[in-house]
């Protein structure tokens, strides 16, 4: 009994047979690594490809980490490789999940508002 073998991408991670390509959550952290979310829920809107969420009065938003949760075997690009800079609230991120066999790719934007003091 053997075990089936996947290639390797570019970046050393597995390509599988897996087609799903979303993301389930996000969570915004800030230099000392707590949550800057305020309690509304981060919405992710599957046919607009949005994720909206707000943060707290005060989130220095140059200095954001973000954390997305991707279905599995995806992977996201670009990488989260340290803090992003949300400052420029006219100018969303966007980010573009890649299925685990990498023929499904789904850009979101990502839109921050930050909460009323």
């Amino acid at each position: 009994m053997g075990c089936t073998k996947f290639p390797i991408d570019e970046d050393g991670l597995l390509i599988t047979d897996r087609e799903d390509c979303y993301i389930s959550n996000l969570e915004l952290l800030g230099a000392d690594q707590r949550s800057v979310l305020t309690e509304k829920l981060v919405v992710i809107d599957e046919e607009k490809l949005t994720i909206s969420a707000e943060v707290q009065f005060g989130t220095d938003l140059r200095n954001i980490y973000p954390q997305f949760s991707l279905a599995t075997d995806a992977k996201l690009d670009p990488k989260i490789v340290g803090k992003v800079d949300f400052s420029d609230l006219e100018h969303p991120k966007q980010y573009t999940v890649i299925s685990g066999n990498r023929k499904v790719r789904k850009t979101y934007t990502v839109l921050i508002t930050v909460q009323q003091p």
